[in-house]
């Protein structure tokens, strides 16, 4: 497995501004061997890029020796493929296709997306689950072709939305495409936020999962609980037997920290973690 670091990890990687120059430079200083990307639809790598400007970056990218085989999307949490409003989600769908053709000219290997929104605190809109369902469906129908043609990995990412809370339902959702380029990008700390265990995610989702992300999650369970996300190792995933279940299934892709909100220090410390947890030497 390749320890890395998410490109939402830097001060200014959040609003899509940190230089990639700067980010590769403090990937390698702080000890990750690989950096995630981020596209959104405006920032330093954004939706509108030309293939010659992906290929300037790609071209930093090989000139550093860090190594970059995935860029993720968040673009959903504003612009949902899954939402009621018909020119939203037409819009989305556009954004996504072509955040494939920027990570294929950039030659990323995977992109992470979020499959849209049925109810979460980070988006207001709320959507019936059934008719989610089906604008997803529709919108992967329209994006799978394009990342099948680029051989990219289109990947679904389990996070807060209130939909795909069960592996079981994701995994026959996967399935139901009969693709191999469409799969699931796992994060393991964000399980942990609505009462799941990793380790069974890992092995019932097993060959589908194309790439993992990590952070960490502490609940402290009471009439005035708390929770949160928190550094890694110092939360509650069950670290060694969510390793492993990823060695079970032969798992050996990149291993990318998504750490928020950034501080002067929460590279090394996250680094320092990695390091400890999965022996990363």
């Amino acid at each position: 497995m390749i320890k890395g670091i998410s490109y939402l990890s830097f001060e200014n990687g959040l609003s899509n501004n940190e230089s990639i120059e700067s980010a590769l430079i403090q990937t390698q200083s702080n000890g990750f061997e690989a950096l995630e990307l981020s596209v959104s639809n405006e920032g330093v790598i954004n939706t509108n890029l030309s293939e010659s400007e992906c290929s300037a970056i790609r071209q930093k990218i090989n000139d550093s020796g860090v190594f970059v085989d995935s860029i993720a999307t968040g673009m959903s949490w504003g612009i949902s493929p899954t939402s009621d409003d018909a020119g939203v989600r037409k819009n989305s769908i556009k954004l996504h296709q072509d955040a494939i053709k920027v990570a294929s000219h950039l030659d990323c290997k995977a992109l992470l997306f979020v499959p849209g929104v049925v109810k979460s605190p980070i988006s207001p809109e709320i959507v019936r689950y059934d008719r989610a369902l089906d604008r997803l469906r529709e919108a992967i129908n329209q994006m799978l072709p394009i990342a099948e043609d680029l051989d990219v990995d289109l990947c679904m990412e389990n996070v807060w939305n209130g939909f795909f809370y069960s592996p079981i339902e994701l995994r026959d959702f996967v399935d139901s495409f009969e693709s191999n380029k469409l799969g699931v990008y796992l994060d393991i700390g964000n399980l942990i936020g609505y009462q799941q265990y990793p380790p069974h995610w890992v092995e019932l989702l097993n060959s589908r999962i194309k790439r993992i992300q990590i952070k960490d999650f502490q609940e402290n369970f009471d009439w005035t609980g708390s929770f949160s996300f928190c550094d890694i190792g110092t939360g509650d995933v069950p670290w060694k037997e969510t390793i492993s279940a990823l060695k079970s299934i032969q798992y050996k892709s990149t291993i990318i920290a998504e750490m928020l909100p950034w501080d002067e220090t929460i590279l090394s410390r996250t680094s320092t973690a990695m390091d400890q947890i999965f022996d990363f030497k």
